[in-house]
């Protein structure tokens, strides 16, 4: 399933949300012109590698590169494809305007990294030792994702939905949209720990676990920031 749009107005210019898909999109800009030795030294540098932020956590930083606890911010700006990219801005473009509506422009951005932080520090715990770098904004759009069905359970989302050699499309409840999202995530999550080379990040794939965590830290962590204050549209 393939969310088109939602049917979800807002009341002001979200424009943290348009920010933060630029800034994606600029990187990812200077990550093609790349050769493939300097991309993967970039990805090194700047993605989370578990294994580099574990050593870390145990008193041993790497001495190169900048502080391994900044790539759990850089990291969510980069990208490791055309479909990597779009795939994640088209979520943030549908579903991020309206948490920034109820949050604000500053807790929006505030709730927006620290879902991605958590997100991937959940995919760290469950691959501590791997030495592939993890990198993406899937962690902090799931966690926007999370506070989204919580506060708009009943938002349609138009969604376009292959049915074998025909497409068509459909509007679903946002709660049935992206709880099933979700429980996806959160199955292969499982998988992956039985079949890592096969579904989980070891495979160089999906981080998973980065999904459903941030999904669960964003359901969390939007009520803190106030996604239910009915003043909260109007803060800077």
């Amino acid at each position: 399933m393939v969310p088109l749009r939602d049917e979800n107005p807002t009341q002001i210019t979200p424009y943290v949300t348009y920010g933060l898909i630029v800034l994606n999109v600029l990187v990812f800009v200077y990550e093609l012109t790349l050769a493939p030795p300097a991309l993967q030294e970039f990805f090194q540098t700047w993605a989370v590698v578990p294994r580099q932020l574990s050593a870390t956590l145990n008193g041993h930083p790497v001495v190169a590169g900048p502080p391994e606890w900044l790539t759990l911010f850089t990291s969510q700006f980069l990208h490791g494809g055309f479909l990597h990219i779009a795939g994640n801005m088209l979520f943030l473009w549908i579903f991020g305007n309206n948490v920034e509506d109820r949050l604000g422009h500053i807790k929006y951005l505030i709730f927006y990294l620290a879902c991605g932080a958590l997100a991937a520090l959940s995919q760290w715990f469950f691959s501590m030792n791997s030495s592939i770098a993890s990198l993406g904004a899937s962690g902090a759009i799931a966690g926007v994702m999370g506070a989204y069905v919580l506060r708009f359970p009943r938002a349609e989302v138009l969604t376009l939905l292959p049915l074998g050699l025909i497409w068509t499309t459909v509007r679903v409840p946002a709660f049935f949209f992206l709880g099933f999202w979700f429980l996806q995530q959160a199955l292969y999550g499982i998988a992956s720990l039985q079949v890592p080379a096969n579904i989980g990040m070891e495979g160089g794939g999906i981080a998973y676990w980065a999904h459903a965590g941030g999904f669960v830290f964003g359901a969390i962590l939007g009520p803190l920031l106030g996604l239910f204050s009915e003043d909260s549209t109007y803060e800077s």
